[in-house]
């Protein structure tokens, strides 16, 4: 049985869904105004892990996820800048629509090129927040009739007093946050931790829309209530992110979807990623200085090592990034790559007849997605003489690791010209039982990038 962690009552859960087999899940996607960073890659490979473990449990799977390309200002707390403004400014463009969109656009594309790259599998629907802004509208009109909206200065204001389980998600102290200065926004508001619904008189903001409380845009955390609701219902199981989502936005969007629909729980299970930590802490990109996918590919390393890097940690646990560990993932993948191979080669289709294995692994990932655990069961497989269906066993673990095994084969070498030359030139070394020359022009071969290997068949070449 598969069991989750759920952050909204802090322990380990049995995955029920709430009817007929079906797992609705909604994950927070990117605010589409620069490249995302691993850190923020890290909690869609973890996403994606826990869609394939529904899915191999035999749940249909509804996966929602959405791109916030408006109103997210640069303080989760309604302060500051759009955030996609800002990126115009910083790149250099003359503020329009036009432009906003279309740098939008530029790093949407970004964002599902590294999915692609990752093996990140597709949801069911992509949802951008520009497209919904009349379903964000209508949420809004339910949550002000049922008296937890106040108007200010500032637009459409959620009353979190009303709602007594405001604190519930992010075990608040809301007697300290009201004391404090969680938002210094609008001197109107009733308490620190109310937030907006709907902005208006902001006459610089770009992209503004027509609403009953006049001219404006929808506050960052009213989108991913509206779109979820549109395309999950107004209750649904899972809703995932970072962990920085459980204070703030996460908090806000139970109380304004549950305040509208007056259903309660409105999600039965809240997943949350940690965060990956460079030495001077998490991954930001505040400070204009982060790690990208292409970053990392740039240096030469496959996209996958990284999704096997972030597999090593569970998904709950801080993760130290460093390009040490980095090398040491892609050296266990390469292992893994070559044990594929080797077993291909050998020919070995088979059937799972070996269970023990398989439902040890099982066991490990139905264990609140434990990947480590499962990893390491891989491994004690692979070094089991006594296992002879190893490629069948290691392609039904990547329904849920997704490294690809299926696709793994022997890469084409091209050797260069001088390199066949020394190789001829030791062939005929081997020949007249020169073992001398023979190793002195393979150190030469070693020191231009090669091996040589001599095997049954004859020599053969492979990159150092």
């Amino acid at each position: 049985m598969l069991t989750l962690f759920n952050t909204l009552t802090r322990k380990k859960e049995p995955f029920k869904p709430l009817k007929d087999n079906l797992a609705r899940m909604y994950c927070c996607g990117p605010t589409v105004y620069n490249y995302a960073h691993i850190g923020n890659l890290r909690t869609y490979i973890f996403e994606d892990i826990l869609r394939r473990a529904l899915i191999l449990n035999d749940f249909e799977v509804k996966h929602v996820i959405n791109i916030t390309d408006v109103g997210h200002l640069a303080s989760d707390a309604d302060e500051g800048e759009d955030k996609l403004m800002k990126a115009l400014v910083r790149e250099g463009k003359k503020p329009s629509v036009e432009a906003m969109m279309q740098l939008a656009d530029k790093y949407t594309k970004a964002f599902m090129n590294d999915i692609k790259l990752l093996n990140i599998e597709q949801p069911e629907v992509w949802c951008k927040a520009t497209e919904h802004i009349k379903e964000m509208i209508e949420l809004n009109k339910k949550i002000e009739k049922n008296g937890f909206a106040y108007k200010t200065d500032v637009g459409l204001i959620f009353d979190t007093s009303k709602f007594k389980q405001y604190a519930d998600l992010g075990k608040l102290n809301l007697e300290e946050l009201n004391a404090g200065s969680r938002t210094k926004v609008d001197e109107e508001r009733k308490n620190k931790t109310d937030f907006a619904l709907w902005i208006t008189n902001q006459p610089n903001h770009l992209m503004q829309w027509d609403s009953p409380w006049g001219k404006g845009f929808p506050g960052w955390h009213i989108e991913c209530s509206a779109m979820s609701m549109k395309y999950l219902g107004e209750q649904f199981e899972i809703h995932c992110g970072g962990i920085d989502h459980i204070p703030i936005h996460h908090t806000n969007e139970i109380a304004q979807s549950e305040a509208a629909s007056g259903k309660h729980p409105w999600v039965k299970y809240w997943m949350h990623g940690e965060f990956l930590v460079l030495d001077k802490g998490k991954m930001s990109k505040s400070s204009g200085e982060f790690l990208t996918l292409q970053s990392l590919i740039d240096k030469g390393y496959n996209p996958i090592v990284y999704r096997y890097f972030c597999l090593l940690a569970h998904y709950k646990q801080q993760l130290s990034f460093s390009f040490e560990g980095l090398d040491a993932a892609k050296a266990a993948y390469e292992k893994l790559k070559s044990r594929v191979i080797e077993l291909k080669d050998k020919g070995e289709k088979g059937s799972v007849e070996e269970r023990k294995y398989l439902t040890l692994f099982m066991e490990a990932i139905n264990d609140d997605l434990n990947t480590p655990k499962a990893i390491a069961v891989m491994w004690e497989m692979l070094k089991n003489d006594d296992v002879g269906n190893k490629l069948a066993l290691l392609l039904e673990y990547d329904k849920i690791l997704g490294l690809g095994i299926t696709y793994m084969k022997k890469e084409e070498l091209e050797v260069p010209e001088e390199i066949n030359m020394i190789l001829a030139h030791r062939k005929d070394a081997r020949k007249k039982r020169d073992w001398k020359l023979c190793d002195e022009l393979r150190d030469k071969i070693k020191s231009k990038g090669f091996l040589v290997l001599d095997t049954p068949e004859g020599q053969k070449v492979e990159k150092a």
